[in-house]
């Protein structure tokens, strides 16, 4: 199997989460993973299983389905196969009374499951400790998501505008950048850990689309196909001359993501408001990237900047109406809402290493949202960008 974690990474990431437990938890005894990205972190491999790692003990990946695979494509030192939690149990001897569990991932259902065979009385979380560990990206990891950032910014900066044509569909449209990216070797999927989040590509639409209501948790909008379906985009709503285009997508390779967004003008031009908005969401990007270096915590950056931005600018950014988001930026890597965030309450200084998405963006009424995203890694000379440079708002004649 081509492409597997190496074992130095896995070993390096089952000690660094160890000594997080070890801080954060220390009467810690049983961490039991359940959640395919975060077993997919630890061993190299999604498979329906659990891992299971105990404090004084080696971790053991056990698999239900596919055990052939697992042990093909993973450099993880111990795979055991299972029909059932029984089997897991009965070679692990007693269980303690507190399992430390994803609490955000784990179903009800599949828990009690668990629970029938292991016999503890507590769960505790073990989600920030994994978030933070996955926080920091090796050299290895950033090389792969450098290959990410380079196929997002060839497909989005170079490819969509001949992509546009009056009359097309923002449905059509999301199918065509969805098809490059994948030629261009994007994995086919945007993975989220927010909780029944889905999504094909990312958000996408035309004019005032970009500023249409969603559930999802971030600045832009989207129409979506259907009130059971809100992704992708709308069939009906075609693109006319002098619409504002907004591309918020995702860009994986090997598991890993870049987040990126681009604005387009088609055919026209956009009123004198918009284009100051958007120059002025660039500044933002390009300041804040300026600050993203190691010892520096998030909510200090995010006070910095909003302290810093005049009351007329601060209507309507980060959102629409009453649906603004309270932060500037997020951590991204084998999902696109990792830790840490760059907002209020994220007091944990910055390490190198860490790459976060970066997406000033502000509505505007009649024409939808300008702004600009690109993903960073966070470096001693500030953030080191791996999207591209392209200011947005480009010119489609």
């Amino acid at each position: 199997m081509e492409h597997k974690t190496p074992a130095s990474e896995l070993r390096d990431r089952m000690e660094r989460f160890r000594l997080r437990m070890d801080a954060e938890n220390p009467s810690w005894e049983l961490a039991a993973i359940f959640g395919r990205t975060n077993q997919f972190y630890f061993t190299g491999t999604m498979q329906d299983g659990v891992l299971l790692i105990p404090r004084n003990g080696e971790a053991v990946l056990w698999v239900r389905r596919s055990l052939e695979r697992a042990e093909d494509e993973s450099h993880f030192p111990d795979i055991r196969p299972m029909k059932s939690y029984r089997d897991a149990a009965g070679a692990m001897g007693t269980c303690p009374a507190t399992v430390h569990v994803e609490k955000e991932a784990v179903p009800l259902a599949l828990l009690e499951r668990f629970r029938k065979y292991f016999s503890f009385t507590e769960t505790a979380s073990l989600d920030t400790q994994a978030a933070k560990v996955r926080s920091v990206k090796s050299t290895y990891e950033l090389s792969i998501m450098e290959r990410a950032g380079k196929i997002h910014r060839h497909v989005l900066e170079d490819c969509v505008p001949g992509m546009l044509r009056e009359g097309m569909s923002e449905a059509e449209l999301g199918g065509e950048v969805f098809s490059r990216l994948v030629r261009e070797g994007h994995h086919g999927i945007a993975r989220f850990g927010m909780f029944g989040t889905e999504m094909i590509l990312g958000q996408l639409g035309f004019g005032e689309s970009s500023i249409y209501p969603t559930g999802f948790d971030g600045p832009g909008g989207c129409l979506g196909a259907a009130p059971g379906a809100p992704v992708l985009g709308s069939h009906d709503r075609t693109l006319g001359i002098g619409d504002l285009v907004f591309v918020d997508c995702a860009c994986g390779v090997r598991g890993y993501h870049t987040d990126k967004t681009v604005t387009y003008i088609f055919r026209g031009s956009l009123p004198e408001e918009a284009i100051e908005a958007h120059r002025r969401c660039v500044e933002v990007q390009d300041e804040t990237a300026s600050m993203l270096r190691p010892g520096i915590a998030p909510s200090e950056i995010y006070a910095t900047i909003i302290d810093g931005l005049e009351p007329a600018f601060l209507e309507n950014f980060m959102g629409y109406g009453k649906r603004r988001v309270q932060f500037l930026g997020h951590g991204v890597g084998l999902q696109v809402d990792e830790m840490p965030v760059i907002a209020r309450g994220f007091d944990e200084p910055l390490e190198e290493g860490m790459v976060i998405a970066l997406e000033p963006k502000k509505g505007v009424r009649g024409v939808g949202m300008v702004g600009i995203e690109n993903t960073f890694v966070v470096a001693p000379g500030g953030g080191r960008c791996i999207t591209g440079t392209n200011p947005g708002l480009i010119l489609v004649y």
